[in-house]
């Protein structure tokens, strides 16, 4: 089966981001830095000794941005770790904040010595074993997190099912769908009939990329945190920095969008008194402001509470044993958490539709709201002639 150029940039894109994490997952001169740092503690965070388990630490663990990749037990994909600090550039990998047991260390790095504390790279001073918090202020984290290659992963996807999508297009044109066009083409007619063009009207086609791209990924971002094993499992949509930026994005396209008529109701209602006016106004610009707000909220708020009450039933099981002290009330609870898990799965399978859903119709409404033209002047002239 022969490549086309578009697959290979993207396989070439995926090598180039994943090989720095696979080459840098063992480095001698690191171990060798390392040994020295290792005298007095293990844990750069000095938590205080493990007392069983924490069911909070699991949670958080998960629904948490991180620097490396969580497979199981003490096992992780070191992903590549860029900061910028006063000193300049360091690239390496995150797995030499491992130990050979898989415990957490400092690593002496080519200008400082850095430590994971909290999730978070920090200059960690080696002689007083602590944060140097003055040092660490000054760093820039440009690392490839775990939900950054999530990112890119849902990226490479989206361009592979639709270079394909496409390129079938272009061989058979005029002919039914078959294979992945058979799958994407009635969402696509879905997306375009049912919300764009009833929401936005006889500019659709504009904005039908943006919703359309947006739709996609949320939805496919969503799918892939369902999958419990590599490379699925992140909270992308669950991250508010993610639906901060495709909130922020619709914010932008609605307010370049809007018509003069637009901006007219919402600083001065055309057939409104003045002394409602005072209270009417700041409610219509605040609203402005909160309806991309809400699409935030709503994609985060969701899709991160369906990982944490699936992993708080998870987590009952190993409390009821009391860490192998009480298997019996362990094995019991793990009939109803393990039936509860598949019920919350089959339910996380709809939501991360509806979720995708949700948000390519608000935002269709409000690009439609934006660009409506005398609705309310025909209402007001109706209403007085009545």
């Amino acid at each position: 089966m022969r490549l086309t150029a578009l697959k290979i940039r993207v396989l070439f894109l995926l090598a180039a981001f994943l090989s720095p994490a696979l080459s840098f997952a063992y480095d001698p001169d690191a171990v060798a830095a390392a040994d020295t740092l290792k005298a007095s503690t293990t844990n750069v965070a000095n938590a205080p000794k493990k007392k069983g388990f924490n069911p909070a630490e699991l949670i958080l663990e998960h629904v948490a941005d991180a620097h490396e990749w969580h497979v199981f037990g003490k096992v992780f994909i070191p992903l590549p770790v860029i900061v910028k600090t006063d000193k300049g550039f360091e690239m390496f990998s995150s797995g030499n904040f491992r130990n050979a047991d898989g415990d957490l260390q400092p690593y002496q790095g080519k200008n400082y010595c850095y430590a994971i504390k909290e999730g978070k790279i920090v200059v960690w001073d080696a002689v007083a074993q602590m944060e140097n918090e003055n040092a660490t202020k000054t760093i820039l984290d440009l690392s490839i997190t775990k939900n950054v290659l999530t990112l890119f992963i849902v990226v490479a996807l989206l361009f592979l099912i639709f270079g394909s999508v496409a390129k079938a297009y272009k061989k058979n044109p005029g002919k039914g769908p078959r294979g992945m066009r058979s799958i994407v083409e009635p969402f696509v007619i879905f997306i375009r009939d049912d919300i764009a063009k009833t929401n936005i009207g006889k500019k659709y086609e504009r904005y039908l990329p943006f919703l359309l791209t947006v739709f996609f990924f949320i939805w496919i971002s969503n799918m892939l945190g369902l999958i419990p094993i590599f490379p699925g499992g992140a909270n992308l949509t669950g991250n508010i920095a993610i639906t901060m930026t495709l909130a922020a994005l619709v914010f932008l396209i609605t307010t370049f969008s809007g018509k003069s008529t637009y901006w007219r109701h919402v600083f001065a209602m055309p057939g409104v008194p003045i002394g409602v006016l005072v209270i009417l106004t700041p409610i219509e610009i605040l609203g402005v402001f909160l309806k991309p707000f809400v699409l935030m909220i709503r994609l985060f708020a969701n899709i991160a509470a369906g990982h944490i009450i699936a992993l708080s039933f998870y987590a009952l099981i190993f409390l009821f044993a009391r860490g192998g002290e009480n298997m019996g009330a362990g094995l019991g609870v793990s009939v109803v958490s393990v039936a509860f898990c598949v019920f919350m799965f089959l339910l996380d399978l709809l939501v991360a539709f509806l979720q995708a859903y949700v948000f390519t119709l608000l935002a269709a409404m409000y690009f439609g709201t934006a660009l409506e033209e005398h609705h309310h002047e025909e209402h007001h002239a109706e209403t007085a002639h009545a």
